[in-house]
């Protein structure tokens, strides 16, 4: 029995070495793998600039171009809140955007990241509108691929908000994922979005699907292309909910990689 079950596993593996690999269904159309030092590559990214609160009365002034908030080196991006005073503000950050560089219709976006600890911190990885169809914020929607408060140091969250689902009217989107390590070790943040549905995934783990109800852009204005925002943001309505302790800074995001996919043959179906 022992020689027999030898040849059947010799038969499987030669079969297995003879075999192709199925293709992929996702196709690589945009990255950023940070192979290089200094500011962030201008052809993918610019920036949201301003200290105005940003609707979610936030502590931090965004600057642009700007190495002591927003630097590539060795092989990282540094995304990076201080405590500085910067135009009436007291803490400075950096709020990367692909908008007119990156903007994509459906697709898998993912972000390898480790985030920044401390309470009054607000990391987020996420997406709005590109050419606001469907009217102002949250009409032309909103996606939240991952979000972290330093006060809930074990939680990241993925959520939506439209029209018809948001946190003003408190009827949003949105799931908590437990994690131990996030602030020490790094996590694959993923959307993978199509025009039936958007699926959360940490490390290829799917927590949550948010589905196309067919009722109207009220509900699923997704339906347009979206652009991608990396930003950490000092306090504000969720941020700094429990304070913001002046000890932690400077707090760092760190992205290792952000890779775009679309479908290989046609990108709307799931």
């Amino acid at each position: 029995m022992k020689k027999l079950a030898v040849i059947s596993l010799l038969f499987l593996l030669a079969g297995m070495a003879g075999a192709q690999p199925a293709p992929s269904k996702w196709k690589l159309v945009w990255a950023d793998e940070f192979n290089y030092t200094g500011l962030p590559d201008s052809t993918k990214w610019g920036y949201d600039v301003g200290g105005n609160g940003w609707g979610n009365r936030e502590l931090e002034y965004y600057t642009r171009a700007d190495t002591a908030n927003a630097v590539v080196r060795n092989g990282h991006l540094y995304i990076t809140a201080r405590r500085m005073p910067h135009d009436n503000n007291n803490y400075t950050s950096a709020r990367l955007v692909t908008k007119g560089k990156g903007d994509w219709l459906y697709g898998r976006i993912e972000i390898r990241a480790q985030l920044p600890a401390g309470r009054g911190l607000w990391p987020a990885i996420w997406m709005l509108s590109t050419d606001w169809a469907y009217g102002g914020w949250p009409a032309s929607g909103e996606i939240d691929i991952m979000e972290n408060v330093g006060f809930m140091p074990d939680s990241v969250f993925g959520s939506i908000h439209t029209k018809r689902f948001n946190h003003v009217i408190h009827t949003q989107f949105t799931k908590g994922l437990y994690l131990s390590d996030i602030y020490t070790a790094f996590h694959v943040y993923a959307i993978e979005w199509d025009s039936t549905q958007i699926s959360f995934l940490v490390d290829d783990h799917l927590y949550s699907t948010f589905h196309n109800s067919g009722k109207g852009f009220e509900e699923w204005p997704f339906d347009k292309r979206c652009h991608l925002i990396l930003n950490v943001a000092v306090g504000g309505g969720w941020g700094g909910q429990k304070g913001v302790d002046v000890n932690i800074f400077p707090g760092q995001m760190v992205i290792d990689y952000v890779r775009v996919y679309q479908r290989a043959q046609n990108p709307h179906l799931p």
